[in-house]
């Protein structure tokens, strides 16, 4: 089994495949970030506004793999956004996972009715050049705002991460990001675990494979080249996530796969409008 990475347009590889811990508490995050890492995840997305920075940070510490082999993704949240304001939260982050630096940071939504997210991605410019970020990047932007900040200052995201799942597939933000050499990273890239799972195209793929219906997805995010990391608190099922590094499906399987996307898939906000 390889273990896939990506090209970013700054020249760095991400893994594939991570390891996500939205809604998962503190003390939980510990625990189960270091089954991941285990298990064989070397990629770790989590954020401030999730609450466990810190745990996080204490099951890097205590793992057996050396922090130059994880790579770790968090954000900055909206109240924290603005030049100033950013670096210091960042500083905070910094401070909560106990490293020096992060491999990927990110402005977790465009929150455009701030007017901020220029300042706050020329302060992620600044945390780059100092080599506090490595890698930089958006989640939940817009093409409009996308195309902002990259005339406005030249930097392009590395990444930007959005909503994505079989219901919700994002083809036409997903072409934007490409041409303009960004790499799509999913959030809920299972689609919150709901109805999708039971889907009745995913599972009979599932049962051709004798596979999981979420590895059958995760297998489709990583055929479409998208950067994914599911969320699990369950040992059992963070084990079989990672296996689906082992799943190859058709063509014909994937394209089945891409006809499920709904005009009404959506789960979360739109960024065009989220207010918050």
């Amino acid at each position: 089994m390889t273990y896939p990475s990506v090209k970013l347009n700054d020249g760095r590889a991400i893994p594939q495949l991570g390891f996500g811990v939205w809604q998962v508490e503190n003390d939980i995050a510990e625990k189960v970030v270091g089954i991941a890492l285990d298990d064989g995840y070397r990629h770790i997305d989590t954020a401030k506004i999730y609450g466990n920075e810190e745990g996080v940070g204490k099951a890097i510490a205590a793992s057996s793999v050396d922090r130059d082999e994880i790579w770790l993704t968090t954000k900055v949240w909206n109240d924290d956004q603005g030049y100033d304001r950013a670096i210091e939260a960042f500083n905070e982050s910094l401070a909560r996972l106990g490293v020096e630096s992060v491999d990927l940071l990110l402005i977790h939504w465009v929150s455009a009715h701030r007017g901020l997210y220029l300042e706050t991605w020329k302060a992620l410019i600044e945390l780059q050049k100092q080599g506090k970020a490595k890698s930089i990047g958006v989640s939940n932007f817009p093409e409009e705002h996308l195309r902002e900040i990259i005339d406005a200052t030249g930097v392009t995201p590395a990444v930007n991460q959005i909503e994505l799942h079989p219901y919700f597939n994002q083809a036409e933000l997903r072409k934007v990001n490409d041409e303009l050499g960004i790499k799509t990273e999913a959030w809920s890239p299972l689609g919150q675990g709901g109805e999708v799972l039971k889907d009745p195209v995913i599972t009979e793929i599932a049962e051709t494979h004798s596979a999981t219906s979420a590895q059958v997805i995760i297998a489709w995010h990583l055929a479409n080249g998208i950067i994914v990391f599911p969320k699990s608190v369950t040992e059992e099922r963070i084990a079989s996530n990672f296996k689906a590094l082992e799943l190859k499906l058709s063509p014909e399987e994937i394209e089945k796969i891409n006809g499920l996307t709904r005009e009404d898939g959506r789960i979360g906000a739109d960024p065009a409008t989220a207010d918050f």
